[in-house]
């Protein structure tokens, strides 16, 4: 059902100003607490200025009701939802603004504490190593460790770090996530090869995790640079991304030791120092409440455990609400009733902290932060927030910038953020029992059918202006439209890894096939037209394998020959013949097995030219020639010249000229009867070689003759430099006219001046063969 799913990306509404909201509606929204047989109005009716109480007459927000589809495990975490969500025929009413945005335009992120980590993670850096306490040059990068659970603070001490030290490696700065956000570990081969892309190296698509990471370490020698590796789950995945280079420096996040990196240097973090967390507090509920109450914020702290993530959640809690003091939230968070979860001490201060500020959300904000974990490695943008709740992109930006001022995002750049580590868990668990799996699925069908659009418009950007297919981009709605070629492949580039994510996910979840094939198909036409074939190469491996994959579980033989043919293609450009050559086998049998005959012919064709990369001239005419018959059989004529001129080619470095020169007559009449004068030179430029080989001289040049005279028409004017290069030659060997051998020289020395060898392939000479059309 979800695939069928309509898109509602549509030219939304014009976004409205949002002025500075009054303190009121943020304190009669989520004042409240939900703690049992507590009234609505004893305390917020205290915190409520006169010009709210005047205006009761409007349906107040109940925030201790939970929504109905909640089921009662999880009520005390959203007991004090509201229901003001949507009245406006938006996703935020008034009073919901008021809570996300009454200061976020003065809320600081600086960063707090942790002086003495810093201190002693510097003082690791100069501290001699274990290769040097024996007298050894050190033969790899220094690795610093920063272990500490999720959500207390060991990612932003290591960013902290990071930027502190960025002066002193000025090759610059790499950073890589090894852990997914459902929790998964990043195979190594996928961090190895996007690290590689961003230091300008290549490496073969296809390529395994030991070449990779070769290659890396090879990238990283004669560079001064820092690593900073977040979320590791296991030292085999640091030692795989480890540079031999001493002058490098890797900075590692992990949850705890990594016993498999030699001479690691551990730093753990733990909760912070009162005075580093009471001003983190201050950084968001402003330094005037902390400083009229400092006993509550230091017991605030002791009850947040000094646990930055908590510590965060309640100050975006206190900004959304002016009128409220620390005591107010101290009491609040008190009031909590116990949950399974407070049982792990560690988790327990993020645990209560956020089921106070996720309780404080309307039911309609609080449904779209649930569904935000659905966004491709926690990464989300206003189009993605808007697709998975439904609604305007205006709307989903105005919910992100909500959430991130309370403390429940994290800004990345400008227009995209983060869904904390530390909250995921928290929101997949709400997500599962709360939403219903149909509702799930619809959502995740809306963003990737927005996605598909979004690439779609991608690829249309690259056409040339004036082109029907700007015709068609400047018909779809303005959020997704780009101004110009250059700022679709700059979306393009920033958003590939999250794009990637998002076509892994689709297949591993399985339930919307048709939508993961159109995305994967869109993706990879979007990369072709931007990065050509060539440069999207390591990209199309792993997306062929996707398609590979579903055609697999849906038993799809078409599909899968195609894909299969694909990454045959990709792996003998790769140099790897062998594999290649058994991919187009599987290929072929899944064609004969669909009865297509397009796919089986391309099977044919490609195994014949397998067999001729590796030079076995039997094999590759027999295949070519099953491949001719069948194209015979569908009088495809263009597909019949070209295998005839391949027979012709694998022929003659047979030295089978006599069937080389019935081949190339073959192909030149099937070329002339089709209309392709480049093909039908290339045709007669083989034929003449072949007479030339039979000791046919005089027939040689006169077939000679014939080529040029075709190719000086063909309106290939490398074609023709190419074809006048070899006629000459040929003159000259066979005692023709010498003034016809000088014209053809000048001719073909014209156009070399003109147009550079490297711009356009040449006509070929491997093996003495004038004519090799494999790839043409």
């Amino acid at each position: 059902m979800a695939e069928q799913a309509v898109d509602t990306d549509g030219e939304p509404t014009a976004p409205r100003k949002r002025q500075p909201p009054p303190a009121a509606p943020a304190s009669s929204t989520s004042s409240t607490s939900s703690a049992p047989g507590r009234q609505p109005q004893d305390r917020a009716s205290q915190d409520r200025p006169a010009q709210d109480r005047a205006s009761q007459d409007r349906p107040a927000p109940d925030d201790r009701t939970p929504p109905a589809d909640t089921p009662p495990r999880q009520r005390s975490a959203s007991g004090a939802a509201g229901r003001t969500g949507g009245q406006d025929g938006g996703v935020w009413s008034g009073a919901t603004r008021a809570v996300l945005f009454a200061a976020a335009a003065t809320v600081g992120r600086g960063f707090a504490g942790r002086r003495r980590e810093l201190l002693s993670l510097r003082a690791d850096i100069e501290r001699a190593g274990l290769d040097t306490l024996a007298g050894r040059k050190a033969a790899r990068s220094r690795v610093l460790l920063i272990a500490g659970r999720p959500g207390w603070g060991r990612t932003a001490l290591a960013e902290e770090l990071v930027r502190r030290l960025a002066d002193d490696y000025p090759d610059g700065v790499l950073s890589a996530r090894l852990t997914t956000s459902a929790g998964d570990p990043v195979p190594i081969e996928r961090t190895a090869r996007e690290l590689l892309g961003r230091l300008g190296a290549s490496a073969p698509p296809g390529a395994d995790e030991d070449d990779l990471s070769a290659r890396l370490r090879e990238a990283f020698d004669g560079r001064r640079m820092l690593l900073l590796l977040d979320d590791v789950a296991g030292a085999e995945q640091v030692d795989a991304l480890l540079p031999d280079e001493p002058g490098c420096l890797v900075v590692a996040v992990s949850h705890g030791p990594l016993t498999g990196v030699p001479d690691v240097r551990p730093c753990t973090v733990g909760g912070l120092d009162v005075s580093a967390a009471v001003g983190l507090l201050a950084q968001y509920a402003g330094p005037t409440r902390i400083t009229c109450d400092p006993v509550a914020a230091q017991s605030l702290v002791e009850e947040c455990a000094g646990q930055p993530a908590a510590l965060v959640l309640i100050g975006g809690w206190l900004a959304a609400r002016p009128q409220a003091s620390v005591a107010d939230v101290l009491a609040r968070l008190r009031e909590l009733p116990p949950d399974e979860r407070d049982s792990d001490h560690g988790a327990r201060p993020l645990n209560r902290a956020f089921r106070l500020a996720y309780a404080a959300l309307p039911s309609a904000t609080a449904r779209m932060l649930r569904l935000l974990v659905l966004a491709p490695g926690g990464s989300v943008d206003a189009q993605t927030a808007s697709a998975l709740a439904g609604c305007s992109v205006a709307d989903g930006e105005a919910a992100l910038e909500g959430f991130a001022a309370y403390g429940m995002l994290r800004p990345r750049e400008p227009g995209r953020y983060l869904v904390p580590g530390c909250l995921d868990p928290l929101l997949r668990e709400l997500l599962e029992t709360v939403e219903r799996p149909a509702e799930v699925e619809l959502a995740r069908a809306r963003m990737l059918e927005r996605t598909v659009r979004q690439l779609r418009a991608c690829r249309l950007a690259a056409e040339p202006p004036g082109s029907p297919g700007r015709k068609r981009l400047a018909e779809m709605p303005r959020p997704l439209r780009f101004e110009s070629a250059a700022e679709a492949a700059a979306w393009l580039e920033a958003r590939l890894p999250t794009l990637l994510e998002a076509a892994r996910t689709a297949v591993e979840t399985g339930r919307l096939d048709t939508l993961a094939r159109r995305l994967v198909a869109a993706l990879t036409h979007a990369l072709t037209a931007h990065r050509g074939a060539e440069g999207a190469a390591p990209e199309l491996y792993g997306l062929h394998q996707l398609v590979l994959d579903v055609a697999g579980r849906r038993d799809l033989p078409v599909e899968r020959a195609a894909a299969l043919l694909n990454l045959g293609d990709l792996d003998g450009g790769a140099g790897r013949v062998d594999q290649a050559l058994a991919r187009y086998k599987s290929a072929l049998e899944a064609a004969r097995a669909s009865g297509d005959p397009y796919t089986t012919g391309r099977a044919l064709e490609s195994i014949g030219g397998t067999y001729q990369e590796l030079e076995d001239w039997h094999r590759a005419a027999d295949w070519y020639g099953r491949a001719l018959e069948l194209r015979l059989s569908r009088r495809d004529l263009p597909a019949a010249a070209r295998l005839y001129a391949r027979l012709g080619t694998v022929h003659g470095y047979a030295g089978r000229w006599g069937e080389a020169l019935r081949d190339w007559r073959a192909a030149a009449a099937a070329c002339r009867r089709a209309g392709d004068r480049p093909g039908y030179a290339r045709a007669l430029s083989g034929a003449a070689g072949a007479q030339e080989r039979t000791g046919r001289p005089r027939e040689a040049l006169r077939i000679w003759t014939e080529a040029a005279a075709a190719a000086r028409t063909c309106g290939d004017t490398r074609l023709h430099a190419d074809v006048a290069h070899h006629a000459a030659d040929a003159i000259d060997r066979l005692g023709g006219d010498p003034a016809v051998a000088r014209s053809l020289r000048r001719t073909a020395q014209r156009i070399d001046e003109a147009e550079p060898d490297d711009m356009v392939p040449s006509l070929g000479k491997d093996k003495g063969n004038p004519v090799d059309l494999r790839n043409k």
